[in-house]
């Protein structure tokens, strides 16, 4: 297993260009595959460019784990050639599902009942048998909890489990998920089986009213957030984080400024042991 660690940046091609000239960079970078499969000439040189600036690990949006249609097999086979060519180690995807006889372009939730988590560890295992490599799934926002007959916390472990697979544990998206059905969101950081949680995500979202968050990775990661993440590394441990920004772009100094504060409460949770040169360049600016 790759040794993932440190705090990582959703890469977007509105920022390329800084973070190839940028003199402290992330510890590791996240693409969505299919933004870059079949691209040659410019677009292939870029990516090279971008691998030999920092490790590269892929999250994907067109698997569909939880459709109810067969799995795509010719696109996983692409996603297994992508993979294999940039010698990424680490392929996630959203516990939902993406399409149905057409993409949706949203990621729709997936009823939480003990027949879901088999019918969807069943399809995890199939992909893990082709790409010849463990799944990491992430927990989604949802806005409605259609025939739910257990918690998503529970619903999540159990996939987990049963499909023999691996978290990617959205903060945010636990947040959001908390303020919009009303659930604890530390118990659900609690209740996550932590030996799985490959790395974690941090953004930020919309306020539309009240009780209703929607998850838009278009603003600043708020101070609630910042909570929920510190307390998952008490947790939970001290886990590789990376900041997922995709609207509103703001300034790379602003980027760096939140993957600093990442650094630092990785820092105050881990102790000296993680003060270690996971991710030189900004724990020098941090200490």
């Amino acid at each position: 297993m790759v040794n993932l660690a440190g705090v990582g940046l959703g890469l977007r091609r509105d920022f390329i260009d800084e973070f190839l000239s940028a003199k402290k960079v992330p510890d590791f970078i996240e693409i969505a595959p299919e933004n870059w499969i079949g691209f040659g000439g410019r677009h292939a040189k870029l990516l090279a460019r971008c691998v030999e600036k920092a490790p590269l690990i892929c999250h994907g949006l067109s698997l569909s784990i939880g459709g109810p249609h067969p799995l795509n097999l010719e696109f996983i086979q692409k996603i297994k050639g992508f993979l294999e060519d940039y010698h990424i180690p680490i392929y996630s995807e959203h516990l939902s599902y993406t399409h149905d006889r057409g993409y949706l372009y949203d990621l729709m939730p997936i009823p939480m009942t003990e027949a879901a988590v088999k019918y969807v560890a069943e399809r995890i295992l199939r992909v893990q048998d082709i790409l010849g490599k463990r799944l990491v799934i992430e927990n989604v926002s949802t806005y409605l909890m259609p025939n739910a007959e257990m918690s998503e916390a529970d619903f999540v472990s159990e996939v987990l489990q049963q499909a023999d697979c691996e978290l990617l544990l959205d903060v945010n998206n636990v947040y959001v998920n908390s303020i919009n059905h009303g659930s604890d969101g530390y118990a659900f950081i609690r209740a996550m089986p932590k030996e799985r949680i490959r790395y974690i995500h941090i953004a930020g979202h919309e306020q539309v009213e009240q009780n209703l968050l929607i998850d838009t990775h278009g603003a600043e990661v708020c101070d609630s957030v910042w909570q929920l993440l510190q307390y998952t590394y008490q947790v939970c441990g001290v886990k590789p984080t990376l900041l997922e920004r995709d609207f509103n772009i703001p300034s790379w100094q602003e980027l760096q400024d939140e993957m600093t504060r990442i650094k630092t409460i990785q820092q105050q949770e881990g102790g000296d042991e993680n003060r270690a040169n996971i991710f030189p360049s900004y724990t020098a600016a941090v200490l």
